[in-house]
Order: C-alpha cells, then sequence, then structure tokens
C-alpha cells in the first residue's frame, strides 16, 4: 500500500474538517508529520486542483475540486440499488417480508421488496400503494415530511380497520413517538392481522427520502419481536445513508 498516497487523502480530509485555511506546521503538528513532508504533500494536491494556496497568508484551503467530484458520484447514486444488499441481509435475517418504499403524494409507493419465505406473509407488489398514515414505512416517513404534507393527510384520514388512525391528535402523537424511537410500527391499521415496522433512509442534505420496512402476521411480528428488530432495522438504514453521503449529527 502507497504510504505516500495514504498521507496525501489523510492530509485532504484534515483540511476538509479544519474551518479555517491552514499553514504547513499546524497541519505538520495536527498529523504528526515532518513539515517537509507535508509541504510536498500540498504542491501535489495544489498541482492537481484540489487546493490553492493564499500568497498573502502563505496558508492553504481546499478548491471546489472535491465538491464536484462528490456530486458527481452523488448523481449516480440510486436508493433502491444501494438498498438492496441491505433489504437481503434484513429478509434473511428476520425472515419476513422487507420492503423499500417512498413518499407520492399523501400514498407510499412500494419500489422493491423482497418476500418472506414463509407460507403465511404479509402481501404487497412493487409499484403498488398505500396510505401513509395507515403503514410503517409511510408513517416513518410523514414523521420527517413537510407540514404541507400532513396538511393535506388530516382532513382524508378514514377507518381501515378499527387501529387506524382518525384524528389529527392522534396522527401529531404518534409522529412525536415515531421521531422519538427511530422508527415506525403498523399494528394493523391498514390490514387486520398484519404488522409492520420501517426506519427512515436519508441523502446527502439530511432528508428523509425513503423508507425500509419490514411486514408479517401479528402472530409473528409481536411486541418483543418488534422491539428486537427495531434497533437491527435502524442500524441498516443507518449504513444504507451512510452510502447515500449522510453524516448523523453528532
Amino acid at each position: 500500500m502507497d504510504k505516500t498516497f495514504l498521507k496525501g487523502l489523510t492530509l485532504l480530509e484534515a483540511m476538509a474538517h479544519n474551518e479555517k485555511s491552514s499553514g504547513v506546521t499546524e497541519l505538520a503538528n495536527q498529523l504528526g508529520l515532518h513539515k517537509s513532508n507535508v509541504h510536498r504533500l500540498l504542491q501535489g494536491l495544489v498541482h492537481q486542483g484540489f487546493a490553492r494556496r493564499n500568497s498573502e497568508t502563505s496558508r492553504y484551503e481546499l478548491t471546489m475540486k472535491l465538491w464536484e467530484l462528490g456530486a458527481r458520484v452523488f448523481n449516480r447514486l440510486d436508493v433502491r440499488q444501494e438498498a438492496l444488499p441491505f433489504m437481503k441481509e434484513l429478509a434473511d435475517e428476520t425472515q419476513e417480508t422487507v420492503h423499500l418504499s417512498v413518499l407520492n403524494g399523501i400514498d407510499v409507493l412500494y419500489i422493491e421488496k423482497i418476500d418472506s419465505p414463509q407460507p403465511v406473509r404479509a402481501y404487497t407488489i412493487v409499484g403498488g400503494r398505500a396510505p401513509a398514515q395507515c403503514v410503517a414505512t409511510g408513517k416513518v416517513m410523514l414523521a420527517w415530511a413537510d407540514k404541507e404534507i400532513l396538511d393535506q393527510i388530516i382532513p382524508k384520514l378514514e377507518k381501515h380497520t378499527p387501529l387506524s388512525i382518525v384524528s389529527k391528535t392522534e396522527l401529531l402523537q404518534e409522529m412525536e413517538t415515531i421521531r422519538a424511537q427511530g422508527y415506525a410500527v403498523n399494528k394493523g391499521e391498514w390490514r387486520e392481522q398484519v404488522m409492520g415496522l420501517a426506519a427512515p433512509i436519508y441523502d446527502v442534505s439530511g432528508a428523509v427520502i425513503a423508507a425500509m420496512g419490514i411486514s408479517g402476521p401479528s402472530e409473528r411480528l409481536t411486541q418483543i419481536q418488534i422491539e428486537k428488530m427495531g434497533q437491527s432495522l435502524i442500524h441498516l438504514t443507518g449504513l444504507i445513508s451512510r452510502r447515500l453521503g449522510y453524516y448523523a449529527p453528532r
């Protein structure tokens, strides 16, 4: 492994994290490198257009070239493609149906799924829809959605099962609960005897752009099982978000 190349990447990352332009001595102390080594690495970054030197202060700062490269990579990212390996992992682990959904208007749109191998399982189709407030993937996206979307949904709340949310107060309380625990639970609000849970997927800007969820019959998805699956689900959606460029705030 090329140590000079690795040092150059470390230097690039350090400069990206520094809030101000950096001097050679400052960077050498920060990274534990010799000043002559840092100077050579900086000359390489300047030559390739990743950094520039301020002639008045003799300090270095990054250019926008790194952002330009990152933007090109970001534009190639596909949430379905990035999520699919993690969906397969979750399906293998839980042996239940796993969905990937996006919000389309006030509905959930299923864009990918992996069916449970169990003979009794939750039934959906890719391209199918469901009222967002009734299913776990929809509820978790609503918890981070703009107020305008909630305002569209509230007048259209209706009872699909005895457990469906039908009041504004109940819906807003549910949104608070979801944000607090990090995932949503469908208690049988769209189809009786079908339970589910889902966690959000974030993009590079921190917006919730999709949700990954698990669904299955209530005799298997008990409250105890849901609590166990919840943390695994949050972990995997966090990994998907990371692949889409999202950094969780410290």
